[in-house]
């Protein structure tokens, strides 16, 4: 015998009221949330502290110009396993358990402070140590970056979407700029201090990503790992408002990569100590959360394409000011402009990114977009540092910021779907 509430027509029932929560609200969105806060601040200080050890120990040995090289090494040494492994780690995101992944990885940045914190203590420590300890720390970005943007859709209901998105990006941008600051404040005090933090923001973060209890496996994948490759690729080729946005920020950061250059300017041009080196590392960091609170609030609606290109524009405006000064007080404003400017343009590109990929493709576009955009971070430590040797670092610093500004014209013709892109939804 049925009951009436098994002969009910499943059509006939009203729709259950939406979820109008803040994404925040959401127990596990609010733990992947802080975790990802945790674990980006943690490797962008690290990475800011490895690089003024570096720049003091080169300094010491080789002089002022071969220490600039050295600095740029450690990125291209990030950069060069972060290239390898970047795309084959956005298959593993489409195929495996993505909290399973982020919760090694994070594990794995643990471990890697706790090896940089023990190599410190010894009294004349070799750089190849330091170049192998970066080159996996950029695997581990490889393999986190795709599987953490993947997982923080599956979290929130589909009509929230958009804004734990923007708040998804603006956690990572922000903790991508502010962590550096932090950073270069720890390492104020020692290197080892630095490192010390960073294991325990690690520690913290793989604590957050293990109470999620909402599943992020994705579904079976349907072919091969060279197929789901060149589904992948395809995707992005032809659609020309990720194609434009991913690689107009690749050309941007590759060229206005100035702040690899603050532990020299802090030095040898403004001729401060490790503290302003801090002072002038947070000021990024200082527009950028201005910025992100502000667009939390008043979020960009329309003309999201022009407020892209013009992020880039006024970063370029703002290196090259930069590059230009004497007068710390100088610096420290143009990098809160370059920090402000940077957030603008990240907001608009992750935002977009995330909104018009479908769920089972985020991880390999996700990392073809950090293949982009996060590894050009340490490809543009790289050219800066190179720039530097022949030019200077004044010369190098104008080179880039004039470089952004060249590459926003240019690909404003390039890719004017993006340009004319207008409503961020």
């Amino acid at each position: 015998m049925t009951t009436p509430l098994q002969t009910t027509d499943a059509a006939a029932l009203p729709d259950p009221p939406p979820d109008n929560r803040h994404p925040l609200q959401i127990a596990d969105f609010r733990a992947f949330w802080l975790s990802r806060v945790c674990g980006v601040l943690g490797t962008s200080a690290q990475s800011a502290a490895i690089a003024w050890q570096v720049y003091d120990i080169a300094r010491q040995k080789e002089g002022i110009a071969e220490s600039a090289l050295y600095v740029g090494l450690i990125g291209l040494a990030q950069f060069l396993t972060l290239f390898a492994f970047t795309i084959p780690a956005g298959i593993v995101a489409d195929r495996h358990d993505r909290k399973r992944i982020v919760s090694l990885v994070l594990m794995g940045q643990l471990t890697l402070s706790a090896a940089f914190l023990a190599y410190s203590f010894l009294p004349h420590p070799p750089f190849w140590g330091l170049f192998a300890l970066s080159a996996v720390l950029g695997a581990l970005r490889a393999f986190s970056a795709p599987a953490s943007s993947a997982i923080g859709p599956m979290l929130v209901p589909k009509h929230v979407l958009p804004r734990a998105i923007a708040i998804n990006s603006m956690a990572f941008q922000t903790g991508l700029i502010v962590g550096p600051a932090l950073g270069g404040v720890l390492v104020g005090f020692s290197p080892r201090f630095a490192y010390g933090f960073c294991a325990a923001l690690s520690l913290a973060a793989a604590s957050l990503v293990l109470t999620i209890r909402t599943p992020t496996a994705p579904d079976a994948p349907s072919g091969s790992k060279m197929t789901m490759l060149k589904e992948g690729m395809a995707y992005i080729w032809d659609n020309k408002v990720i194609l434009g946005a991913i690689s107009l920020d690749l050309f941007a950061v590759l060229l206005g990569g100035a702040t690899a250059l603050m532990p020299i300017f802090v030095k040898d041009i403004l001729r401060a100590g490790p503290e302003m080196f801090g002072l002038l590392r947070a000021s990024p960091a200082i527009g950028a959360i201005v910025t992100s609170f502000l667009l939390s609030n008043r979020p960009i609606r329309r003309n999201a394409g022009p407020w892209m290109f013009g992020g880039v524009a006024v970063f370029g405006v703002a290196t090259i000011v930069f590059g230009l000064s004497t007068s710390i007080a100088l610096s420290i404003a143009a990098m809160i402009v370059l920090g402000a400017a940077d957030m603008i343009s990240v907001y608009v590109r992750g935002t977009l990114i995330q909104i018009v990929t479908p769920s089972h493709m985020r991880g390999r576009v996700s990392s073809v977009s950090y293949l982009f955009i996060g590894a050009s971070n340490e490809l543009g430590e790289f050219e800066t540092g190179v720039v530097a040797r022949f030019l200077g670092p004044v010369g190098a610093a104008l080179f880039g910021g004039i470089g952004s500004l060249v590459v926003t014209g240019l690909w404003i013709r390039l890719f004017p779907a993006l340009f004319r892109a207008n409503r961020l939804e």
